[in-house]
């Protein structure tokens, strides 16, 4: 006599409770990777600081998540699944108050730090939880319910933030997140299951993350005081570009000797398919990073839009994406990555092109359509270059794969707001006389010196379309086949 086990297909109530809880944790933290784009030139103003150090504000939210993703994998086997998320949970709720309390903004770059080490832990431990609940056949299911999230967040995150700013204040655009977070984390620890499996000998590559993470900080630092000029701004820039290498150098040394014992195992990029989609996204990633940055201070300092009205003309993009990733993930399992990566990335680049061609009276209505091609190229690019990361990877290699990816292109999406800022901030001081790199003077002369700035930015979006454009080259050296 023999008892079969039947395997569950649906969602049933403990599955959907996970999911409600997983899924209320991760939309603040997505959300606040767009949320504060389009307030920038709005801090700025109010801190009466340089670009090249505002930018910060993302950019070390954005590392910050970055750096945490390696962890969290020992994170949770040494602590537990629920402890690890109440715990990150807890971080960025903190992180979230402090941001909105700070009085500088160097203070509010910190903050933003240790928010960021919350919101990066919780994606992750997130899927987890859901991955080991939901078992193979529901897997597909259980993971939607983390892109719907980041679907919406392009969307949502720009035109949220113009109405915070517009009717309350900059500071509420990091409160708004508390009384979701603390929902959140009531119902985490009253549904959540209990931690069962603890490995209290589980050790942490902790030498790979001191030589990591301040590393991929110091290329970005050096990178933005690039902008600063000469003198002890230029010193700083290279000595953070020096150290930087440095520190990452040896970190990929030491990482290629332990193999997979490592903090990240780099053997993966051994993977044709994956080394390839990487370096694709990493510079499609930087470009379009970038541009969601740019196009909110031109349609505010050039155009004179409110903070909401930029909000709504930036949130086009994330359409364009809807409408095209639903259906990018069918013909990428038909087709295979490459046409589609190399398609998506060139519609992407069109979108981008007619902001090389923006003056003081480029039509509105336009720049948002552009917006919108961009976003139908995003839809179809994410989606494919994604799956060609798995493409001939070996089972046992997956892990080691996502969490590469995931850190590679994290860091491309801060060089690139790194690297857009400095080159606008570098154009708009040598085509104004006396101007002094920052936000608000840049908006003082918006007017009497329209045709100077609207070509600083027409010549940043044209860095933004060549440092995009060079993601052809390893799109096309994607395997052609369909990923298995």
């Amino acid at each position: 006599m023999t008892t079969t086990t039947e395997t569950p297909t649906g969602f049933d109530p403990a599955l959907r409770r996970l999911a409600l809880v997983v899924a209320l944790g991760a939309i603040m933290t997505i959300l606040d990777s767009t949320i504060v784009n389009v307030a920038i030139n709005t801090l700025g103003r109010d801190f009466h600081t340089s670009l090249s150090t505002i930018q910060w504000v993302i950019t070390a939210y954005t590392l910050a998540l970055s750096m945490t993703i390696p962890i969290t994998g020992w994170a949770v086997e040494r602590f537990g699944a629920k402890t690890m998320w109440l715990t990150s949970l807890a971080l960025f709720i903190g992180g979230s108050v402090l941001c909105g309390a700070a009085w500088s903004a160097p203070s509010l770059i910190a903050f933003r730090v240790l928010q960021g080490i919350g919101g990066g832990l919780l994606m992750p431990v997130g899927q987890s939880m859901l991955a080991r609940a939901a078992g193979p056949h529901r897997m597909g299911r259980a993971m939607a319910v983390i892109a719907i999230p980041g679907m919406l967040a392009p969307v949502l995150g720009p035109v949220l933030g113009g109405v915070i700013v517009d009717q309350l204040a900059w500071r509420w655009l990091f409160y708004v997140n508390v009384p979701f977070c603390v929902v959140a984390l009531v119902l985490a620890v009253r549904l959540l299951p209990r931690d069962e499996d603890r490995r209290a000998d589980s050790r942490l590559d902790a030498v790979g993350l001191a030589l990591l993470s301040p590393g991929l900080a110091a290329l970005v630092y050096g990178l933005s005081q690039v902008g600063e000029g000469p003198g002890l701004a230029g010193a700083g820039a290279l000595a953070g570009l020096t150290a930087g290498a440095v520190l990452t150098a040896a970190f990929v040394v030491r990482s290629l000797r332990r193999g997979e014992r490592a903090l990240v195992d780099l053997r993966v990029f051994g993977n044709r398919s994956f080394t390839a989609a990487v370096a694709a996204l990493f510079f499609y990633s930087a470009a379009v990073f970038g541009l969601l940055v740019l196009a909110p201070l031109y349609f505010q300092i050039m155009r004179g839009q409110s903070v909401l009205d930029a909000g709504l003309l930036i949130a086009p993009l994330g359409i364009g994406a809807i409408v095209t990733m639903p259906l990018a993930g069918r013909l990428t399992d038909r087709l295979g990555p490459r046409g589609l990566g190399l398609t998506g990335i060139a519609v992407a680049m069109a979108g981008t092109l007619a902001y090389t061609r923006i003056d003081a009276t480029t039509a509105l209505p336009v720049l948002a359509a552009a917006l919108f091609v961009v976003g139908l190229g995003h839809g179809l690019v994410v989606p494919s270059m994604s799956a060609a990361f798995y493409q001939g990877m070996p089972r046992t290699s997956i892990p080691a794969a996502t969490t590469a990816s995931n850190i590679t292109i994290r860091v491309a999406s801060s060089l690139g707001v790194a690297v857009l800022a400095v080159v606008l901030q570098a154009r708009l001081r040598a085509g104004i006389p006396g101007a002094d790199g920052t936000l608000a003077d840049a908006a003082a002369h918006g007017g009497r010196a329209a045709g100077a700035v609207a070509h600083a930015f027409s010549g940043s979006f044209l860095w933004a379309l060549v440092i995009g454009a060079v993601a052809l080259v390893p799109a096309f050296l994607v395997p052609r086949r369909p990923a298995a």
